[in-house]
């Protein structure tokens, strides 16, 4: 199943494994029967493993009811890891990890993490559905994958939903990835292992904040770990300066992002890979990353050379003598009645992680611009009937789009459309409610899913009445990224910069960083020069 190329890689990974691992097969191959194929193709793929390493034996007497499925267990151990599915995809590299860690490879986090993954105390069995074409499900998967290796009394299993449709549906699961603890619901979307650690260890939180309450004031203290931040601290730290990066995720808007190719140099690489390159190229330098961490207010000196403040949500406060706010943007809600209330159970925003979640049913996609025709052509080879919504007259997207759009027969458009409302039974939606603006009169659509794809909105709230801001919410920067307040610049989506790309935002954050230099420079040079001694 596996190219030339991908096995070789593979092979020299495996020679990392210490101890024997055993791949124990739940299948049914009885012809005729619906897991019947996948069990196939299941048992090809652990039979190819076995092949690459003599410490790696299939066993196929597994007693798992979800089929095909299969643990991977050491030897003569209860450390163990569940897949119900077959991880390819974007679980590829989880699987890799696992067949390592379960061998004995130790899992990449840091000692005071895993010192509070072995310290839970209790029974653990996490559930996670999973998509393979979701980017952010592969990061849930690996951090519970880790935990169940470093503490025996951690069981995890990751579950492809689009193979397990009927668990899917009794269960309600409309997002991935969403994770079950003991049989409830636990959380849904992007999570690091430091936040599952986090929510199970109550007092881990605390513990943190103090900690970075007591840290001594920064040089330069970046806002936010997406591109321009990164940039940023990697250009301040290069200075040889005192850097802090405080950050709610490192990667920000970039780890929910598919196809990236249009980064120079890059043909082509996706969200989560970038994200990983650009925490690993900080991480070469000496910058005080601080994760988990959303700022929710920035304090001016009262006084010529006194420190900024940033006071973080956690109630910690950070100090520095000038800051770098690069807190990009989020993807922007409808603001309609039931949009809430139906998030993550069937309104949701990533139509690449949870359009499988949606096969055969019929759902709305609002918004014609060039996200939301890519995301209903896309879901139009996946689900029975696309509704397309544009509040405008016409829509937005490129021409070759909407040919190919036009083109595809279970896919409805409706311009001059306004969604007045997200209708449900309380448990998931049910319908939408729009407006016809050109006649007034409302209609109702029903459908199972809704994909919001009408554009990013900067997150900049917590800055109101701190700096200046534009009227769509934009920190208002000049061409050397400084805001209106002396000694804070500012750089990528959050800020008035014309385009919202990737490459900007690290060219921005780069030259706000260089600018925050050139200001403490300046600032902390002496009023004259000393007077010379006489002789």
């Amino acid at each position: 199943m596996l190219d030339t190329r991908l096995a070789a890689q593979l092979r020299t990974h495996l020679d990392k494994l210490a101890h024997p691992v055993e791949l124990i097969a739940s299948i049914d191959v009885t012809p005729g029967a619906p897991a019947a194929r996948k069990s196939t193709e299941l048992l090809e793929l652990l039979d190819e493993l076995a092949t690459m390493s003599m410490l790696i034996t299939v066993r196929r007497d597994g007693t798992d009811s979800r089929r095909p499925s299969f643990r991977i267990a050491r030897t003569g151990s209860p450390i163990g890891v569940d897949f119900a599915g077959i991880p390819l995809g974007h679980e590829f590299t989880s699987l890799v990890l696992a067949l390592l860690q379960v061998g004995g490879h130790p899992p990449k986090v840091t000692d005071e993490v895993a010192a509070q993954v072995r310290a839970l105390d209790g029974e653990y069995v996490f559930e996670t559905f999973f998509s393979l074409s979701c980017q952010n499900c592969p990061d849930v998967v690996q951090a519970l994958n880790a935990m169940s290796v470093l503490n025996p009394n951690v069981r995890h299993v990751a579950i492809d939903g689009a193979l397990f449709q009927g668990e899917v549906d009794e269960r309600q699961v409309l997002a991935v990835p969403s994770v079950f603890l003991n049989g409830q619901p636990f959380a849904q979307g992007r999570m690091t292992l430091e936040q599952i650690v986090a929510k199970l260890d109550t007092g881990a939180a605390e513990r943190t904040a103090k900690a970075i309450d007591a840290k001594d004031p920064f040089d330069v203290l970046v806002v936010g770990g997406g591109p321009a931040g990164a940039a940023a601290a990697v250009y301040a730290a290069r200075k040889g300066i005192r850097t802090g990066v405080a950050a709610d995720r490192f990667g920000g808007q970039v780890l929910d992002t598919m196809g990236i190719e249009n980064l120079i140099s890059v043909p082509k690489t996706d969200g989560p890979k970038l994200a990983a390159a650009l925490e690993a190229h900080v991480a070469d330098y000496d910058v005080d990353v601080m994760n988990l961490q959303t700022a929710n207010r920035l304090v001016a000196p009262t006084e010529p050379g006194g420190l900024f403040e940033v006071q973080l949500q956690s109630g910690a406060t950070l100090r520095s003598k000038t800051v770098v706010l690069s807190t990009g943007a989020r993807w922007r809600s409808m603001n309609v009645p039931g949009e809430d209330e139906y998030r993550n159970k069937g309104v949701t925003y990533c139509p690449h992680c949870d359009g499988p979640l949606f096969k055969g049913k019929r759902v709305a996609v609002i918004g014609g611009g060039n996200s939301g025709v890519e995301a209903a052509i896309d879901l139009a080879g996946l689900v029975s009937h696309v509704t397309l919504l544009e509040f405008d007259d016409r829509l937005r997207a490129d021409d070759v789009l909407q040919r190919k759009l036009h083109s595809l027969p279970n896919v409805t458009v409706l311009t001059s459309a306004r969604t007045t409302e997200v209708n449900g039974d309380g448990s998931r939606l049910t319908s939408l409610t729009y407006e016809d603006r050109t006649t007034g009169d409302l209609h109702t659509i029903e459908l199972e899913g809704i994909f919001v794809q009408i554009g990013l909105l900067p997150n900049t709230e917590w800055l109101r009445g701190t700096l200046e801001l534009s009227n769509r919410g934009e920190i208002v920067i000049d061409d050397r990224g400084q805001t209106s307040l002396p000694g804070v610049f500012a750089a990528g989506d959050c800020t008035t910069v014309p385009f919202k790309q990737i490459v900007i935002a690290m060219g921005a954050g780069s030259t706000a960083a260089l600018a925050a230099f050139d200001h403490l420079i300046r600032t902390s040079a002496p009023d004259a020069a000393p007077a010379l001694a006489s002789v």
